[in-house]
């Protein structure tokens, strides 16, 4: 069945949408035919439709026609799903271009919630663009949603790959969209739309939207992109690396992106380029929403060279001029890997797209791996523990299941759409339902994982066309069986960007990032909860360590490598060139009295490296040597991930010291801190043995 206004025939709605086209993108702007038969299909057939189509081909003018079209008709407000702000920001100043009265409802705007839902209530609004984390609070589920689903003239889900599988671990709220899918009516159209889908994540999504029947459309083109040049520069030295993106980045066209594996790492890289007099700046996901919007401003403005990000800077950021895409760092995925380079080109005859991969990225990668969906056990427990009728909260559960907070907030909002438990006001609470654990899904996931790792690093070794190489990882429809090269990639072309770097440049980079020292601020709370472990501590912090100070970061470009090389080898004596840093370290300490003694944290890997930084210290800095602060017999170390389990078994971990004659405050050196809780319970032992202040100075932090 045809859906169009008695006056308006199909010449005269597609002369409409001409119209809205040249609203959003110029005059001269035009609709291919593959987006006037998406176009069609929603507006005039309501059909459900999944595009899969390059970055840049044009998917959001798709559906911002559609829904000023169908709003033409009479029809309600269109609902898009979408994954990220940057991407929202976009998406409203498009709309804007076009007519089309456009709202956000997301984390970054909650003052605004309110006003919102009332305009979308009153029919003022064309377009909601809403955050997956949205469909799941209990008054937009309860009190906005279901009238949109009634009243809805279209849905979007953009960026659909997120209700595949793999996104279980990234944003689990969106295999929510399934369920707003499956309340709409028959002639409601639904468009699912990505860039980044091979044939087992496109047949996922099309069958958790609906899209698998014989009415469905189905538009999925080619990811060739001729403005790119890819390119691989292999440096395995991190400081070298660096030095080399520093001098290169002039030479670089317009402004791009330098994305970096970890927060850690993008923060440490923009003030390096920063320091060498590049206009770049830190974006990564702990970067304040305001200050996001302005950076994202600043890069579309070119009035930065770069923004150095982490993936938080992704999907939906649309600058067509970006000139270049560089990784220090490989993600672990040829499809986030192509995802990311896709930002670039898209208005340009050519972009530099520049990977620098490195030694430590496999270390990376499976730190991440590391945090996804825990072990059966650990899952029944969470629903164990929650009542049917009572709501408890995250924080209240989290002393109740050795989970921390960011993998127990993930862990229920998988149960919550598996309908094991329910998100109401108050916290979440036990369906009672049955509920099984899909273990071969998450070996699959497992496996889907360790193959995406594998064939990221072939792509670095690879003689082949690059381009060839990702297309064939995104099972490219136009691909074919005997594809011609892109004719543009350093395999390709034969071209080689030299890996020298001067003596003076390298130098500086190697000084800047050999500069020692981040603070380590203390814990301030107890977790929440820990009398439910017979633990009876709770509230502020009042026993605890002064700010501290950690000579580096594992993921750090100038010590990581160092530290990561000397906490994975043997366990051997502090080496000279660790203990002139950490005398650097204190040198620079800015602390309101200087120790008098020095303490070693008895240390399960390394006792011989922390003793000998202890023992090392206190003979220069003329301190008293109390030690080591040993555990008690048959005291196993603590290894619980979850804050309020953690705490309990570091609880009387510790022997107190004899600290007759230590006036002062004391220095307490251990190798490796993580979560801080070892730290801040050692701390206490002392201060309840007489301790003035505790000062912690550890070797290394994970990120």
């Amino acid at each position: 069945m045809a859906y169009m206004t008695a006056t308006e025939t199909a010449a005269e709605l597609r002369d409409h949408a001409e119209a809205l086209l040249r609203d959003l993108a110029g005059p001269n702007a035009r609709l291919r035919e593959d987006q006037w038969t998406a176009i069609s299909s929603l507006v005039v057939d309501r059909r459900r439709a999944l595009v899969v189509q390059r970055t840049g081909w044009g998917k959001s003018a798709v559906y911002f026609i559609a829904a000023k079209l169908m709003r033409a008709q009479g029809r309600g407000p269109t609902v898009i799903v979408s994954p990220l702000l940057a991407l929202m920001r976009n998406q409203v100043a498009a709309a804007e271009r076009a007519g089309v009265r456009a709202a956000t409802i997301n984390s970054g705007n909650v003052t605004e919630w309110d006003e919102i839902h009332q305009q979308v209530a009153a029919g003022t609004v064309d377009v909601l663009l809403v955050s997956p984390e949205r469909l799941n609070n209990p008054d937009f589920r309860d009190q906005v949603l279901p009238s949109l689903a009634a009243d809805a003239g279209l849905v979007v889900v953009d960026e659909a790959h997120c209700v595949s599988d793999w996104g279980h671990d990234f944003r689990p709220d969106y295999r929510r969209i399934r369920t707003l899918v499956a309340d709409l009516g028959t002639d409601v159209p639904v468009l699912a739309t990505t860039a980044t889908a091979n044939d087992r994540v496109v047949a996922d999504v099309a069958a958790q939207l609906g899209v698998t029947d014989g009415d469905a459309l189905v538009l999925r083109g080619g990811l060739d992109r001729e403005s790119l040049h890819l390119a691989v520069v292999d440096i395995p030295d991190a400081a070298e690396r660096a030095a080399w993106l520093g001098r290169e980045l002039h030479n670089l066209p317009g402004a791009g992106i330098v994305y970096a594996l970890t927060v850690g790492a993008a923060r440490d890289l923009a003030d390096l380029l920063a320091d060498q007099g590049h206009r770049v700046a830190a974006y990564t996901g702990q970067t304040d929403p305001a200050e996001r919007e302005a950076l994202e401003s600043a890069l579309l403005n070119n009035e930065v060279k770069a923004l150095v990000a982490t993936s938080a800077l992704g999907m939906g950021f649309d600058k067509p001029d970006l000139g270049f895409v560089v990784h220090l760092g490989a993600p672990s995925s040829p499809i986030a890997y192509y995802q990311q380079v896709g930002r670039a080109g898209r208005s340009t005859d050519r972009a530099e797209v520049i990977l620098l991969p490195g030694p430590e990225d496999q270390r990376i990668w499976s730190w991440f791996a590391s945090v996804a969906f825990p072990r059966e056990h650990v899952v029944r427990r969470v629903i164990e523990v929650l009542d049917e009728v009572k709501p408890q909260s995250t924080a209240a559960l989290e002393p109740l299941v050795e989970l921390n907070r960011t993998r127990l907030e993930m862990v229920l909002k998988v149960l919550d759409v598996d309908g094991a438990v329910h998100r109401v006001r108050g916290g979440w609470i036990a369906t009672g339902a049955p509920w099984e654990y899909d273990a071969p899904r998450y070996e699959r996931l497992d496996e889907a994982r360790r193959a995406e790792q594998q064939a990221m690093l072939e792509y670095q070794q690879t003689s082949e066309c690059r381009m060839e190489f990702l297309r064939r990882q995104l099972d490219d429809p136009d691909l074919g069986s005997d594809p011609a090269p892109c004719g543009r990639c350093d395999n390709c072309t034969g071209t080689r960007r030299s890996t020298a770097v001067d003596a003076e440049t390298l130098t500086r980079t190697r000084t800047r990032l050999d500069r020692p020292g981040i603070d380590l601020p203390p814990r301030k709370q107890w977790p929440t909860g820990m009398s439910k472990l017979g633990v009876p501590l709770s509230g502020k912090i009042t026993d605890g360590p002064e700010t501290g100070r950690v000579l580096g970061r594992l993921s750090d470009l100038g010590w990581g490598q160092r530290l990561r090389a000397l906490l994975d080898g043997p366990d051997e004596p502090v080496p000279d060139a660790v203990f002139s840093a950490c005398v650097a370290v204190l040198k620079e300490w800015d602390w309101a009295q200087r120790p008098t003694a020095v303490l070693a944290l008895e240390s399960h890997d390394h006792p011989r490296l922390v003793a000998s930084v202890a023992a090392r210290l206190a003979e220069v800095g003329r301190l008293r040597d109390l030690g080591t602060l040993a555990r008690r017999p048959g005291h196993p170390p603590a290894s619980a991930a979850n804050s309020a389990y953690r705490v309990a078994g570091l609880v009387d971990s510790w022997e107190p010291p004899d600290l007759s004659g230590a006036d002062g405050p004391i220095l307490l050196v251990d190798a490796l801190t993580d979560t801080g809780w070892t730290l801040t319970l050692a701390a206490r032992t002392l201060r309840l043995a007489g301790a003035a202040a505790v000062l912690p100075l550890a070797l290394a932090t994970p990120k």
